[in-house]
């Protein structure tokens, strides 16, 4: 049968029900990160605590916390309910509006707000290539696991070495890296199948757990397009 042009770019109603809840969730989660960044910032108050003395105590508890969260979340949120899996998906994203409040401290708004929209230009550009493209680019997964350890890695050595060649090194691979898990988040979101016989719940808590990868793609994205292209108070 002959098949439009426009049949292999429009999503089917599952595929469309689907990904308006992926889509959904991840924006409440970048809307939840970005008002508390905004109103820690605000508040001198909770400001003083995240940069006094007990910062670094405070920055470490947080990465625990949040590391903890996504590892639950991803590994065990079948056996959760659905009010528990979106509560520690926002939970999540509340702790990481306390982490980027800092970087108002370091960037100019202007810059930060400049920063988010080219994201949000470049993020939408490679959904739609992602979710529109014939070609199958969820092979790439193994490849860009052992890229984003070696960005690790580099960017623990140069917490260390604090080498200025290094640091727009593995900036300039982020911005790549994060672009490039987007593309693929989002192709290996399109061929979600929900399990046999999966009711509402089990397809709403694995939306959430794809909100989750396409939430981490898009903040490391910004970071990182945020380090180029950020303007710095102290310049």
């Amino acid at each position: 049968m002959y098949q439009l042009a426009s049949d292999g770019i429009a999503p089917s109603q599952g595929d469309s029900a689907y990904f308006t809840k992926v889509f959904a969730w991840m924006a409440v989660g970048l809307a939840v990160t970005g008002a508390v960044a905004a109103g820690v910032y605000s508040s001198g108050a909770a400001l003083h605590e995240v940069e006094g003395s007990n910062g670094p105590t405070i920055f470490i508890v947080l990465a625990v916390l949040q590391l903890a969260l996504v590892a639950g979340l991803v590994g065990l949120v079948q056996h959760m309910s659905l009010f528990e899996a979106g509560a520690m998906f926002l939970a999540y994203c509340v702790l990481n509006g306390i982490t980027f409040s800092t970087i108002f401290l370091a960037y100019t708004t202007t810059s930060i707000v400049s920063a988010f929209l080219v994201t949000a230009a470049m993020f939408g550009a490679l959904a739609l290539w992602g979710y529109t493209t014939q070609r199958d680019i969820t092979g790439w997964g193994s490849f860009l696991f052992m890229a984003l350890i070696g960005q690790l890695i580099g960017l623990v050595v140069n917490l260390f070495w604090l080498n200025n060649t290094l640091y727009w090194v593995t900036t300039a691979v982020g911005v790549l890296l994060f672009s490039a898990l987007t593309a693929y988040d989002v192709q290996r979101l399109k061929k979600y199948e929900p399990p046999p016989g999966a009711d509402y719940v089990v397809v709403e808590k694995d939306a959430i757990v794809g909100a989750l990868a396409l939430y981490l793609d898009f903040v490391n994205l910004f970071l990182y397009v945020l380090s180029l292209l950020g303007k710095s108070k102290q310049r």
